[in-house]
């Protein structure tokens, strides 16, 4: 993972995708237009938190999310996602 120069505001955390599946447990692949958005990532960059609540998860977390939670971003030719943290379900 290379250093990345955007630091999240407040409670947001800045995810890292997971790739979404290329094929099925059976062996079918999948087109790129039926495939899922995923809802799993990697924490890259997390905001300081707000006066009332410390961020709970930490740079390097697998976490679970929202499937239209966060807002889409591409720096250096990488997508990214900025959510707050309470739209993150669960850490795996």
């Amino acid at each position: 993972m290379s250093e990345i120069k955007i630091k999240p505001l407040a409670d947001r955390v800045l995810i890292e995708p997971a790739n979404a599946e290329e094929k099925t447990s059976g062996g079918i692949i999948i087109p790129d237009t039926a495939k899922e958005k995923p809802q799993k990532g990697v924490i890259v960059a997390v905001g300081p938190g707000t006066k009332d609540e410390k961020p709970t998860v930490k740079v390097g977390d697998t976490v679970l999310y929202g499937k239209y939670a966060g807002t889409e971003i591409t720096y250096d030719d990488k997508d990214y996602l900025i959510m707050k943290e309470s739209d993150i379900y669960a850490i795996i």
